[in-house]
């Protein structure tokens, strides 16, 4: 298939979706900020960081729980969401924040600083199962017995919608600064929602690149298979970036709209986790700092003067297992 004819496939989010999503939840979420950083592991490029785990639940998650929960009607059995953490917490305070009850499902491999943040909400967690997806059958259970409301982590519109919200704003907040456009974006990828909404809002103008752990690689293997599977997940990275199977809304959305696939190594992210912590005193977790681990790693090698955006999406981390 041509570009061309590519660039006019409608695709399931669009960019006027994540226009209206960022105007219901701009007075929800912070405006996160972006930094030039110089990194000799990236010669002769321009590395830009766009610091989204300092957004209110520590993650980009609050985009999209924020826009699930204003967008659509809340029942009497409030919210429900399954999550390795960091979605759980981004819907438990966006229901505290708009006032409705939430029941928060996660897997025994959450990390215990992101159990600790769902609970200080007040919501009622549950753990069990060992992998994420095993909380999401009981979650899906829960909902359909209860009839609360599903805010699905990554495979619904008004989830990718939110998500692409952070691409719209790091684009608005980019020009003024004086760095010009961007080329490339490296995003860490575990089921693909918020890549989704990125690559929606990016399509044909700026080079989104997916970023997976070797152990757990769902988009990568979905999109050479050409349709979505299920693949086993095993990394340091797997309460974030640990999703069985990508989302059947995120393969129509990054078929057409992702630019390259790529995957690094466990001992990569190590590595980008303690240079952010060295150098720019930055916390984050595994997850949030795969992106960075494709740029030290030479797994993604730009090119001299090539502006490169590398979205830093998460901090939910003990600092001391770092």
């Amino acid at each position: 298939m041509s570009s061309e004819l590519s660039d006019r496939i409608r695709l399931p989010v669009e960019p006027s979706d994540i226009a209206e999503a960022h105007a219901r939840i701009r007075p929800y979420i912070r405006r996160t900020p972006i930094m030039e950083a110089a990194l000799a592991e990236a010669p002769g490029a321009r590395v830009f960081f766009k610091l989204e785990f300092t957004q209110h639940a520590g993650s980009f998650k609050s985009r999209g729980a924020f826009n699930n929960l204003l967008s659509r009607e809340i029942p009497a059995a409030g919210v429900t969401a399954a999550s390795g953490g960091n979605h759980g917490i981004a819907v438990a305070q966006a229901a505290r924040r708009l006032g409705c009850s939430a029941r928060i499902f996660v897997p025994e491999i959450s990390a215990k600083v992101k159990v600790d943040a769902i609970r200080s909400t007040g919501c009622e967690l549950i753990i069990g199962g060992a992998r994420y997806a095993d909380a999401q059958v009981s979650c899906d259970a829960y909902a359909s017995q209860s009839g609360a409301l599903l805010v699905h982590p990554i495979d619904s519109v008004a989830t990718i919608s939110g998500q692409g919200t952070l691409a719209k704003e790091w684009e608005e907040d980019h020009y003024p600064l004086g760095w010009g456009k961007l080329d490339t974006v490296l995003v860490g990828v575990g089921g693909g929602g918020l890549i989704a909404g990125m690559a929606a809002w990016w399509r044909g103008r700026v080079k989104v690149v997916s970023v997976e752990p070797e152990g757990s690689r769902c988009l990568q293997a979905a999109l050479q298979a050409g349709h979505p599977v299920d693949v086993p997940v095993e990394s340091i990275a797997a309460d974030s970036l640990g999703a069985r199977r990508a989302g059947d809304l995120v393969f129509e959305i990054a078929k057409y709209a992702v630019a390259d696939s790529i995957l690094v190594a466990d001992d990569a992210i190590k590595q980008a986790q303690q240079l952010l912590l060295r150098d720019f005193r930055i916390i984050s977790e595994p997850g949030g700092a795969a992106a960075l681990g494709a740029l030290i790693s030479r797994r993604y090698e730009p090119q001299r003067g090539e502006r490169v955006g590398v979205l830093l999406c998460g901090g939910n981390v003990d600092p001391t297992k770092i």
